[in-house]
């Protein structure tokens, strides 16, 4: 695996750099929902991806809903991606507005990220992605996404991104996340997931599983945590 697949992998997973609530996609997971953070609360996600034993990738993800706008989430993002000694590390914006909340029967959200190369010196992914939420059951939610993703390492830069994604609640504090994406014309991808959100909500512990998810590896295995405050 170059580098470019690896940067195009963590160009994909862009689409979620904004988490929301306790029970939204967010992390490593790259379809999201359509819900912000919870007014007045700011989190930090922490997720580590690996796709072999000398590629892989580390984010740091903070953002904050303020209660002046308790729709638009205000974040961030740094990644540091590596390949056989090759190192990129990507900075930039995210932001995500709740345009319809889901307690209205169907959520819709605009969410749009960017990375900026340092090491290049250019800008090396950006996205503006359309989530929806079908909130289908109390245990049950489907996150559906449409949208536009630019990867300066593909030779395609400029690409249609679609994903759909299942949570189902199988305990109090367990949830399953199941996924797939596809970036235009390239490999679909999927992963396969479990949240732990231990008592109160401050805190999400994730492993997810991965095929594809940078439309060529075969396999990506991915730790995450979130913390709230």
């Amino acid at each position: 695996m170059t580098l470019k697949l690896v940067i195009l992998g963590a160009a994909i997973a862009a689409s979620s750099l904004l988490a929301a609530e306790a029970r939204a996609s967010g992390n490593e997971h790259v379809v999201d929902d359509a819900a912000v953070e919870t007014p007045g609360v700011c989190h930090l996600e922490i997720w580590t991806t690996r796709f072999s034993q000398r590629q892989g990738l580390i984010n740091l993800s903070p953002a904050c809903t303020r209660k002046a706008w308790p729709r638009l989430e205000i974040g961030g993002g740094l990644q540091r991606v590596w390949s056989d000694g090759a190192v990129e590390t990507a900075v930039g914006p995210a932001l995500k507005l709740n345009i319809l909340p889901e307690e209205k029967g169907v959520g819709l959200g605009l969410a749009g990220a960017a990375g900026y190369g340092v090491r290049a010196g250019h800008l090396d992914t950006a996205s503006l992605i359309a989530p929806v939420t079908i909130p289908v059951s109390q245990r049950l939610r489907v996150n559906l996404n449409a949208g536009w993703s630019y990867v300066r390492a593909d030779a395609k830069s400029h690409a249609a991104f679609v994903g759909a994604q299942a949570e189902w609640t199988m305990a109090r504090n367990l949830t399953l996340m199941v996924e797939t994406f596809r970036r235009g014309a390239g490999h679909t991808g999927g992963q396969l997931g479990l949240r732990w959100t231990p008592g109160g909500g401050r805190f999400d512990l994730d492993l997810v599983a991965g095929r594809r998810i940078d439309g060529a590896s075969p396999r990506a295995i991915s730790i995450g945590l979130t913390m709230r405050r």
